[in-house]
């Protein structure tokens, strides 16, 4: 079945999913996030992709997060459906063994800065803006933002960053530690590739190890994570070819 409101395509083992809604801003529409959830699916289930690049390139915005207008007819009850759906595809990436890399391209606001943090790492354009808007339009989000971010900057900040409504440009998001790296629009693509390209080439199960080691840090003891973080080494170890080093 074709995608209505993203591309899809595989080189070099890095899996390009962009968003391209064929609007100027890319909106988390219920079709856009349902046909998100199945090309990740699909690139998972890939054996040749070793790292997703996740974009919006290079169009204006990376995602301008959900979309209202579908919103405005919601009941309690859709309300609570539409956010169940998001948080469900910001579990599956979470939980999707490969790296993914969030190219923040342009705009990320909303729904769309939830959608960045769900990545494992987020690589910014210097054109970046970054907002959580929705209490000056009366509503908060649903896709685990105000869990996330205070995880991520702190709690302070992200209580500012929520309640204010403010925008914030791709250095003081990279202050702040919303995004990994900034990067100047001229090579912006180039260089994100690159970083891409680098980590697909690395053994999958290394790279899907560390990955949930790291999630699980959040949500166990240091004694329990450490324990299985020795089982996983222990597991690499007999992959790893004879001359190698570390």
């Amino acid at each position: 079945m074709p995608y209505k409101k993203l591309r899809i395509e595989v080189r070099n083992r890095v899996g390009y999913l962009t968003l391209d809604s064929g609007a100027r801003f890319n909106k988390l529409s219920v079709t856009t996030i349902r046909e998100l959830k199945r090309a990740l699916a699909e690139l998972e289930n890939d054996e040749y992709v070793g790292c997703i690049l996740l974009s919006g390139w290079p169009g204006e915005s990376f995602a301008v997060g959900a979309d209202i207008g579908q919103m405005r007819p919601f009941t309690p009850l859709d309300g609570l459906q539409f956010a169940d759906l998001g948080q469900s595809l910001f579990d599956q990436m979470e939980r999707i063994t490969k790296p993914i890399i969030g190219a923040v391209n342009g705009i990320a606001m909303g729904g769309g800065c939830d959608l960045a943090l769900a990545c494992d790492m987020r690589i910014a354009s210097d054109r970046t803006l970054i907002a959580h808007p929705g209490a000056r339009l009366g509503i908060i989000t649903g896709f685990c933002g105000t869990q996330k971010l205070p995880r991520l900057v702190g709690k302070n900040r992200a209580r500012e960053i929520f309640v204010t409504c403010d925008s914030y440009n791709a250095a003081e998001a990279l202050q702040m530690g919303l995004v990994d790296r900034v990067v100047n629009g001229d090579r912006y693509w180039d260089e994100v590739v690159a970083v891409a390209e680098r980590i697909a080439s690395m053994p999958p199960s290394s790279l899907a190890w560390a990955k949930q080691l790291v999630n699980l840090a959040e949500e166990t003891t240091l004694r329990s994570g450490c324990l299985v973080e020795q089982g996983a080494a222990s597991l690499c170890s007999l992959a790893m070819a004879p001359d190698s080093c570390v």
